[in-house]
C-alpha cells in the first residue's frame, strides 16, 4: 500500500500558514527547555530583560548581555527573549546567525582566532591552522572536550606586521611556524 505524500503549499497563503504553524511549534519547544529548565535558570536574564523594557531596539545589547550571563545563547534563553521582547524568535534566531559575536553552543575557557587574512595566508597561516588542528584535534567552530580550547578562523586580525598571527583569548601572538604554534598552548589552562 502506498502513503500519500503531503502536499505542498501551493499559494503565498499557504506557505505563510506553514510557517506560522512550524514557528509556533519551534517556540512551544523552546518555551518547554532545552537545558533542564527551572525558573532559577532565567533570574539572570530576567534582571538584564527588566533593565531593558520598554526599550525599542534592545535585542542586540539583551542577547550580548545574556551571552555573557550563560556564556553562549542556549534555545531556551532565546525563546525567553523572544518572548519577553514580544519578537518572533524566527527574528531572534535570525540576528543570533546573522552576527558572528554570537554563539549557540557552549565554547572553550580558550578561544583560538586563527587569521586567514592575506599577509597571515602567504606567510604560512594555513599550515599553522594545519599544526593546531592535529595538535587538538578540531577543526575551525570546534570545542575541545575538556572545554579547554575552542578553534576559530578569523578574516583578520588587524596586526599584519607579525604575519601569521593568531590570538588567544585577548593575547596577540605573532611570527608563527607549526613548530612554536603549538608551543603557545601550555600557557593556557
Amino acid at each position: 500500500m502506498k502513503t500519500k505524500k503531503p502536499q505542498e503549499p501551493q499559494d503565498a497563503k499557504e506557505i505563510q500558514e506553514v510557517k506560522e504553524t512550524k514557528e509556533v511549534q519551534e517556540t512551544q519547544e523552546i518555551k518547554e527547555g532545552c537545558c533542564g529548565g527551572g525558573k532559577g535558570r532565567f533570574a539572570k536574564l530576567d534582571e538584564i530583560l527588566k533593565h531593558y523594557e520598554g526599550t525599542k531596539g534592545a535585542l542586540i545589547p539583551v542577547l550580548q548581555e545574556a551571552q555573557e550571563a550563560y556564556g553562549f545563547l542556549p534555545k531556551d534563553v532565546i525563546g525567553r527573549i523572544a518572548e519577553e521582547l514580544k519578537i518572533p524568535v524566527s527574528q531572534v534566531y535570525g540576528v543570533v546567525t546573522f552576527y558572528s559575536q554570537f554563539h549557540m553552543k557552549p565554547r572553550g575557557r580558550n578561544i583560538i582566532r586563527v587569521c586567514q587574512g592575506t599577509a597571515c595566508h602567504v606567510r604560512g597561516a594555513k599550515a599553522v591552522l594545519k599544526a593546531l588542528e592535529d595538535e587538538l584535534h578540531l577543526i575551525p567552530g570546534q570545542t575541545s572536550p575538556d572545554d579547554r580550547f575552542t578553534l576559530e578562523t578569523v578574516a583578520c586580525l588587524g596586526a599584519c606586521g607579525l604575519a601569521p598571527v593568531l590570538m588567544i583569548n585577548d593575547d596577540t601572538h605573532g611570527r608563527l611556524t607549526p613548530d612554536n604554534v603549538c608551543k603557545l598552548l601550555d600557557r593556557y589552562q
